[in-house]
């Protein structure tokens, strides 16, 4: 059954059990659940707050659940985490999140909609209810770290590339794992301390089903600590073939600087107000014709820079 219990507040019941999903909470919603079930003030402050660690409150009748879930911003470059609360009871249980929480919504609309899913998930018991929302959660991490991989394997061509800068897709990307790490940690420890309590919240026992979420969210931190690693292979390679290619750069402008120093030289001396061998103060040569002096000139400054650029060469240095 589906009724909406308050503003902003949808509800759905199965028997004595019921799922209450809270999209954008309102005052008023929230003033609902603290008459109809107590919920301790703190508990409803940390709901509506924006800055809270993912943690898990023990009450003697209930549980308080604050998870997070990467939210996409400016066209998927950037993941946030977004806040998804949870009060879990002997037959209730309460999701709070801002509209963002996909996996959650699409969950509750299917109850809604299809009177099949809501037998399989609602009729069953508060923390059965908990097990599929944190499921679905987890298990919607997983097509996000294919496209992270998928990233991966994209920007691989471009860092070894060296006629492609990659700096900012590496940065960009180094972000996004390292954002998701900070999301996917804290769920390890979050699922296995619900995995403690649940069945208090249960008419079965729910330790197999909390022992496969945990196993999901072990998979999901071993993908991202491998995407750690390699894109912080990716990092070093680039700055190491960006040092090269600057290398290279300097190494050919020292080099062009150097040998063109012997021409440098000569035409600075004669390029002074003093008496000079073939200057036109003292008569210039024309032994070899009227351009003996510019052939003469020529030889000082070419013979010393190919003698240089036989040097470098033996010594490997180009």
């Amino acid at each position: 059954m589906y009724v909406t219990v308050a503003e902003g507040a949808e509800a759905v019941s199965c028997g004595r059990l019921t799922w209450i999903n809270i999209e954008k909470p309102t005052q008023k919603a929230l003033e609902f659940l603290g008459m109809k079930y107590s919920f301790h003030p703190l508990a409803l402050e940390d709901v509506v707050s924006k800055i809270q660690l993912p943690k898990v409150d023990k009450y003697e009748d209930y549980l308080f659940i604050l998870i997070h879930y990467p939210g996409f911003k400016d066209g998927g470059k950037l993941i946030l985490p977004t806040q998804l609360s949870i009060f879990l009871g002997k037959n209730y249980v309460v999701s709070i999140h801002q509209g963002d929480v996909k996996p959650i919504s699409d969950m509750f609309k299917a109850c809604k909609e299809d009177e099949q899913t809501l037998q399989t998930i609602v009729c069953n018991s508060a923390g059965y209810i908990l097990y599929h929302l944190l499921d679905r959660l987890v298990d919607s991490f997983f097509p996000i770290l294919d496209n992270l991989l998928r990233e991966l394997e994209e920007i691989e061509d471009k860092v070894f590339d060296e006629k492609i800068e990659a700096v900012r897709e590496v940065t960009i990307l180094r972000r996004k794992i390292a954002n998701l790490r900070r999301i996917a940690f804290p769920l390890k420890r979050v699922v296995a301390e619900v995995a403690k309590e649940v069945n208090r919240f249960s008419s079965i026992d729910l330790t197999t089903y909390f022992e496969d979420i945990q196993d999901h969210v072990d998979k999901v931190w071993a993908t991202l600590e491998e995407c750690k690693e390699t894109i912080e292979i990716y990092k070093d390679t680039d700055f190491v073939l960006n040092t090269e290619r600057t290398n290279k750069i300097l190494a050919i402008l020292t080099i062009v600087f150097t040998l063109s120093i012997p021409a440098t030289v000569v035409g600075t001396l004669y390029g002074m107000n003093v008496n000079l061998p073939g200057g036109v103060e003292t008569g210039s040569w024309d032994f070899l014709g009227p351009y003996t002096t510019f052939i003469i000139i020529l030889l000082v400054s070419t013979i010393p820079a190919l003698l240089m650029l036989w040097y470098f060469r033996r010594l490997r240095w180009i």
